[in-house]
């Protein structure tokens, strides 16, 4: 008897067949003899539906999130009306939902009074899509024969309270989850947590930034001492690159936790970066599955990097970056630049998503979003404004439409030429490089180009480094 928890995205769970395939998934596993708890987000589109709601009301439109509170109880009541056919279990499970979305409308009322929405209230606000999406499919697995209950994950997991990226706290975490999850395991009952929502110490709703759900799977694996966490989505696993912009892309069968981190941070929307963490101590192997096609064997994510024979594994890419430049030769032997540079970007609450620095000292180059940069520039020039008037900092100028475009691979930091062979492949289609980045520990390595490139630029490498041939 395996203890698994499964993880299902809103492609998932996006309308009544996905939900559907979800329990039939589950219902296997339990009739097999596996203890599972699913981890669900909710219908794909309803959090972006949710979020449009509240800036409605924010703006003053009553008649704008009041549609908002229409589509959504009209779409999960479709759901309920395809799939639940007991009457009695139908009309009990439609007053939950309807009571949740008279809640968010009670918000939106709210906020529209007050004309202004704080982190808090968008947090409870969210919060209203994985709760229905967990009655759902619990009140579905009921029908289908299996023991369940709805979990609010608010009852599970404890953060501190920054709302909207909440911080885990993993002690309270932990007593939790084993306190309230195995009992019921032990009932035979399978339990349907709400994935992306937590709460503080004191019970106030908070969230796990967007894609948190994939994180919910791993904190609830760790505390269980899981056998694995599935990560059910809508691909066969993680490709060797978006299969949108290299058709012939493949799954990739083995990947560690390490080179899966490199991937999510930059760019590819299989898992959500902080996923990995909870389970590398304990070594819980990690699946990324189809829920379309669950026979498929999907990626198994371990501890231990394996060289593939291209020993580049994938290849991704992250949009809409402005590269910072803060440029001067009076920066040369001046002790102290960087790390105020660094403060001054922090200051502009920006995400610096890659750096580097010239080994002459001359210059300090920093990709981060492009909505950032004007913050990020302004912060920069404020702090650093005795040297730009002393002219040890000649200028501090930004360039946008660019594009990280990011190499992995366990064999990417001690195999010669690897690097050569990316920037032979790039060289050979024209493509101009504006600036490279590799970690001394990392198995991976970034380079910016222009926005027109980027497409051809993870085309090529795809193509001459991973494929190499093929």
């Amino acid at each position: 008897m395996s203890t698994l928890v499964m993880k299902f995205g809103g492609t998932s769970v996006g309308d009544a067949a996905a939900f559907a395939q979800v329990s039939q998934i589950v219902s296997e596993h339990v009739r097999g003899g596996d203890r599972v708890i699913g981890v669900v987000s909710a219908m794909s589109g309803v959090t972006d539906d949710l979020t449009r709601g509240i800036v409605k009301a924010v703006a003053g439109d009553e008649e704008g999130y009041l549609r908002v509170c229409d589509s959504l109880r009209a779409r999960h009541m479709n759901v309920i009306t395809e799939l639940i056919t007991d009457e009695r279990s139908r009309a009990e499970l439609t007053e939950t939902i309807d009571g949740l979305i008279d809640e968010y409308d009670s918000l939106c009322a709210s906020v529209r009074v007050l004309g202004e929405v704080t982190p808090r209230s968008m947090d409870a606000a969210l919060s209203r899509g994985e709760r229905m999406s967990a009655r759902i499919l619990s009140a579905l697995l009921q029908q289908d024969g299996v023991k369940s209950e709805a979990v609010d994950a608010t009852e599970l997991i404890v953060t501190d309270a920054t709302f909207g990226n909440a911080a885990l706290i993993a002690q309270p975490t932990r007593e939790q989850i084993t306190s309230h999850l195995v009992p019921l395991l032990d009932a035979g009952v399978t339990p349907v947590v709400t994935g992306f929502i937590a709460a503080t110490e004191n019970g106030v709703t908070t969230t796990l930034g967007r894609g948190g759900s994939d994180y919910t799977a791993a904190i609830i694996g760790d505390a269980l001492d899981a056998d694995a966490v599935w990560i059910f989505t809508d691909v066969d696993g993680v490709m060797t690159a978006d299969p949108r912009v290299v058709p012939d892309a493949r799954v990739i069968p083995v990947i560690s936790y390490t080179e899966v981190g490199e991937l999510a941070y930059f760019g590819a929307k299989v898992l959500h970066p902080r996923t990995i963490r909870p389970v590398i101590e304990r070594e819980i192997p990690v699946w990324v599955k189809n829920t379309f096609h669950p026979k498929r064997p999907g990626t198994r994510i371990e501890r231990t990097p394996r060289n593939t024979d291209g020993t580049v594994k994938a290849v991704t890419m992250i949009t809409d970056l402005t590269m910072i430049n803060v440029m001067g030769r009076g920066m040369v032997g001046v002790p102290g630049i960087a790390g105020r540079t660094f403060s001054a970007v922090a200051r502009a609450n920006a995400n610096v998503l890659m750096i580097s620095q010239a080994s002459s000292e001359q210059s300090i180059c920093l990709a981060v979003p492009t909505k950032s940069a004007p913050a990020v520039v302004t912060s920069l020039e404020e702090t650093l404004a005795y040297e730009l008037h002393r002219r040890d900092i000649d200028r501090i100028w930004s360039q946008d439409g660019l594009v990280i475009i990011t190499a992995v691979g366990a064999g990417v930091r001690d195999t010669p030429g690897i690097d050569a062979r990316i920037f032979g492949a790039l060289g050979g289609a024209g493509i101009n490089v504006i600036a490279i980045a590799q970690g001394s520990s990392e198995c991976s390595v970034s380079l910016v180009v222009g926005s027109c490139d980027a497409t051809r630029a993870v085309q090529q490498i795809h193509k001459e480094v991973i494929n190499h041939g093929k």
